[in-house]
C-alpha cells in the first residue's frame, strides 16, 4: 500500500493544536536562520524550547535489525538523558526506536515529517506522535491535510539535519533516506557520524560507505558528545542516574567501573590507552565514563587528550 493511500487511518484530531510559524517569529529555531533552503513557515505540534539548539539527529533504516533497533534506543535515550534533544523522522525502524529511547529517559525528542501534522505516517505511529508532541515538538513544513507524498521526504530529510547539530546514521542501505539526511548535514556544514556494521548486512552497507568517505564512526553516546563542537560539548550535562560524586576516591559513585577508572588516575596525566590499561575496564565503557566523569567536574582534560583529576595537572 502507497504512502498515499495509506495514511488515513493515521488521522488523528490535532488540527486546533498546530501552530503556523513563520521564519522570524520567535519560536522560528534559531539553527535554521542562518541555513540555506529551509522553508519559510514549520507547522508545529508541542513546543520548540531554546534548549532545543542542542540537537543530534539519529535516523536510519525503515528495515531496521534489532541490533540497530537496539544501539538506536540505547544512544538515544542516553543522549536525552544528557539534555541533547534527539530529531528524527517518525519513520518505521530506527527512527521510531530514536524518539522511543528519547521518551523513556524524559528527555526531549522532535518529530520531522513529510506530511501535514495531521495526517501521521506510517499510521500506526499516532500513538508514539501524541507522546512526543506532549513532551517535545511534531514539526513539518507541510501545511495540514498534505498526504505523505515520495517526493516531500527528501525536503524532510534537509530539514531533520537543519535542526541537528550533527546526525548520526544507526543502518542504512547504499542508497537510502538517511544517506541523504548525512549528505545534506555534511552540506550544512553539521556533523556526519555513522556506527559501523557487518559487511554482509544489507542494512549496514550504507553506514559502512559513509565512515569510508569521512563519515565518524560511533558505537555509543560519548563518541557522539565527542563530535560536537566545543561549545556545544560544554553544555551536555551528566546524566540524571549519574551518582554525584562526593569524596577525592569516588566516595558516592555507585558504578564500579567509574571507581576504578577514577582510581587510576593521579599526578601523572594518562591517556584513555593508559586508563584502559590499568583500570582492566574495556575501551568503549572507559571512554563513555571518562566523559561522564568530566561532565560531573571529577576530572579533566589536559592537552594531549590526557586525563588528571579535576584540580591538578
Amino acid at each position: 500500500m502507497s504512502a498515499a493511500s495509506s495514511h488515513v487511518s493515521g488521522r488523528i484530531p490535532w488540527e486546533t493544536a498546530v501552530r503556523r510559524i513563520a521564519r522570524g517569529e520567535e519560536e522560528y529555531p534559531a539553527q535554521l536562520a542562518g541555513a540555506s533552503a529551509m522553508p519559510d513557515a514549520l507547522w508545529i505540534a508541542g513546543r520548540i524550547l531554546p534548549e532545543d539548539a542542542l540537537a543530534v539527529a539519529v535516523v536510519g533504516s525503515r528495515r531496521a535489525t534489532h541490533h540497530g533497533i537496539a544501539v538506536a534506543e540505547d544512544m538515544a535515550r542516553e543522549l536525552a538523558a544528557r539534555g541533547v534533544t534527539v530529531v528524527s523522522g517518525l519513520a518505521r525502524g530506527i527512527d521510531s526506536a530514536a524518539h522511543r529511547g528519547a521518551l523513556a529517559a524524559g528527555g526531549r525528542t522532535i518529530a520531522v515529517l513529510g506530511s501535514g501534522l495531521d495526517v501521521i505516517y506510517p499510521p500506526e505511529n499516532g500513538p508514539l506522535a501524541e507522546r512526543i508532541a506532549a513532551s517535545g515538538a511534531l514539526v513539518s513544513q507541510f501545511e495540514p491535510g498534505t498526504p505523505p507524498l515520495p517526493y516531500h521526504f527528501p525536503e524532510r530529510n534537509r530539514l531533520i539535519a537543519g535542526l541537528a547539530l550533527g546526525v548520526v546514521v544507526v543502518e542504512a542501505a547504499e542508497r537510502s533516506g538517511a544517506s541523504i539526511t548525512a549528505g545534506f548535514a555534511a552540506d550544512l556544514g553539521r556533523e556526519v557520524m555513522a556506527v559501523p556494521g557487518r559487511v554482509t548486512s544489507p542494512e549496514s552497507r550504507g553506514t559502512n560507505r559513509l565512515i569510508q568517505d569521512g563519515a565518524a564512526l560511533v558505537t555509543g553516546w560519548a563518541d557522539v558528545v565527542a563530535q560536537l563542537p566545543m561549545r556545544w560539548r560544554a553544555c551536555v550535562r551528566a546524566a540524571a542516574s549519574a551518582a554525584a560524586a562526593d569524596g577525592p576516591d569516588g566516595a558516592g559513585i555507585v558504578d564500579d567501573d567509574a571507581r576504578l577508572v577514577l582510581g587510576c588516575l593521579g599526578e601523572e596525566p594518562l591517556t584513555i590507552d593508559d586508563v584502559i590499561d590499568k583500570s582492566g575496564v574495556g575501551s568503549a565503557r572507559a571512554a563513555a565514563l571518562l566523559l561522564e566523569l568530566e561532565l560531573l567536574g571529577r576530572i579533566r582534560q589536559v592537552d594531549g587528550k590526557r586525563f588528571v583529576p579535576a584540580g591538578r595537572g
